[in-house]
């Protein structure tokens, strides 16, 4: 794990940060690293890219699934 030390924090940003501790009951640090990872989260916008990325990456096949699970859920061979 790395330590980050964030300098020239505006008055009002750390009061809230703390404000925001003590009605959790945590630390200071605890609502910071809270902030960072849910500012440094992805967006919808960028999951739908994401998902598109790997779709991409995936030639299109025309077979039905379904009919491949029928066709195994109905084989009387035991498992192989």
């Amino acid at each position: 794990m790395t330590d980050i030390l964030i300098c020239n924090v505006d008055d009002g940003t750390v009061r809230r940060l703390k404000e925001k501790a003590a009605a959790k009951g945590t630390s200071l640090n605890e609502i910071a690293r809270e902030a960072l990872t849910a500012y440094v989260q992805p967006n919808r916008a960028e999951l739908i890219e994401e998902a598109q990325r790997i779709r991409a990456m995936s030639p299109y096949s025309d077979v039905n699934s379904t009919d491949l699970i029928r066709e195994d859920r109905d084989n009387d061979e035991p498992y192989r």
